[in-house]
């Protein structure tokens, strides 16, 4: 049993919101108590976290000016930290617009003094760029083609093996246990954990970081206690995504092996919009699914909250027959009738918890002293990797930005629980989208 002291530290999950917020807080305190708890070992071979994958999207292409600002901040460090560089690929992105994004993006990099290879192009024009690579794609509706040729992707799985090594030679205390609930003092105070083996680790500060476990954790510590304020409500919502892989020949890699990130922009009616990374080195060309779903379970009697399958990986590898065809759809909108005669591998379910509006929270909880929350990913958040923990610590220490505080606040106004403008909000049940039972014979 670990045991708290004034400077203990307890992070719950081992993605990119906890490895950073280790990382920062090894740094800034080398003599404090820190400890990282996670399900599964950091460098197992498959893992539930949403940054475990073989690789991320690195951008600062947002419409938000403080999410541009922050991946700017981080993507200095991908470019720059000998820690994060061997991770990153500038290969640029190439976004099909069907609004202002383009020049909503282009704006932020102008108020923020930023300068970039970075441009709207006419679609004739883009059609033509890369080889012609997107020639096929679906140009629908599409007013325009924002190219960034400093964006690109990083090889995250390797990359959070990678900073998890260094944070456990920094000091960091890595445990491998399955959480079962919170745990509190006599003065109601959260003081740590209850694994599923009966263990209590305890600390002075606990910060959540669980991604799509969130919301279950919680509502199993509210009916443990009685604490019903402790509970995620609309504020948090489990959602997944289908991914899928091809592995390319010889002659295909040589037309792909230049390519930058591409993306299908779409507004909150039509769904989220879609991605295609450029190959691994291993030739494997990787893009997700159009369709995010929850799935919505009675977690306990009577307590129903969005969770990933209680399996010990998520299931994350039993996609469907239905999830197969959205991903296979996703391929089709980049590169036309081609793509139906590939072989789809490494099929994967991926799980990350979301906020309604896709803002993170970070935020202390405002039902318990010394409980903390720093999650919610919303498939977004693993660019700002090398930066997100420097601004939990900086919550962690009351000296976060009043801005920020408020954006990703843990009691939110009705604004930010309003999901009706966010396309990437889960819309869809895992129920609708599994394959129907075959037919009984008479």
């Amino acid at each position: 049993m670990t045991t708290t002291s004034t400077d203990s530290y307890l992070i719950l999950g081992a993605g990119i919101f906890g490895v950073s917020t280790a990382y920062y807080l090894i740094k800034a305190h080398p003599h404090a108590s820190v400890t990282l708890v996670d399900r599964d070992a950091f460098d197992a071979d498959s893992r539930v976290a949403a940054s475990w994958d073989w690789n991320k999207v690195v951008r600062a292409d947002y419409a938000d000016i403080d999410y541009c600002a922050l991946a700017l901040e981080a993507q200095d460090i991908f470019n720059n930290d000998p820690l994060w560089r061997p991770y990153f690929h500038e290969t640029g992105v190439y976004w099909v617009c069907r609004d202002d994004y383009a020049q909503e993006v282009v704006n932020n990099y102008k108020k923020l003094g930023r300068k970039a290879e970075l441009a709207a192009f006419p679609l004739e024009e883009s059609r033509k760029m890369y080889g012609g690579l997107f020639e096929q794609a679906d140009y629908t509706d599409a007013k325009e083609v924002l190219i960034n040729k400093t964006s690109g992707w990083a090889a995250a799985g390797d990359c959070l093996r990678a900073v998890t090594r260094e944070i456990i030679r920094l000091g960091v205390q890595y445990v491998q246990a399955d959480v079962e609930r919170l745990v509190f003092d006599e003065a109601r105070d959260c003081s740590g954990v209850q694994t599923k083996s009966g263990e209590n680790i305890l600390a002075s500060r606990v910060i959540l970081s669980t991604g799509a476990f969130t919301a279950k954790l919680l509502e199993a510590t509210a009916a443990a206690t009685g604490k019903e304020d402790l509970r995620a409500g609309p504020r948090i919502v489990a959602g997944g995504i289908a991914t899928g892989m091809v592995t390319l020949d010889e002659k295909s890699y040589e037309k792909f092996a230049a390519m930058p990130v591409g993306f299908q922009g779409y507004s909150a009616d039509k769904g989220p919009f879609l991605g295609t990374l450029p190959p691994t080195p291993e030739k494997k060309l990787k893009w997700w699914g159009r369709t995010i779903f929850s799935n919505t379970q009675e977690v306990l009697p009577g307590r129903f909250v969005s969770a990933p399958p209680t399996d010990q990986d998520y299931a994350q590898w039993k996609v469907s027959q239905k999830l197969q065809d959205d991903v296979r759809y996703s391929a089709r909108m980049f590169y036309g009738a081609p793509t139906a005669t590939w072989k789809m591998e490494k099929l994967r379910i991926c799980w990350d918890a979301f906020t309604p509006t896709g803002d993170f929270i970070v935020s202390p909880h405002s039902a318990a002293k010394g409980l903390y929350v720093a999650t919610c990913g919303s498939f977004h958040g693993f660019k700002f990797f090398p930066v997100i923990g420097k601004y939990v610590v900086q919550m962690l220490e009351g000296q976060l930005d009043p801005h920020l505080q408020q954006k990703w606040a843990w009691d939110r106004t009705a604004e930010q629980l309003d999901s009706t403008t966010n396309p990437e909000f889960p819309r869809s049940e895992l129920s609708d989208m599994l394959d129907a039972p075959p037919a009984a014979k008479l």
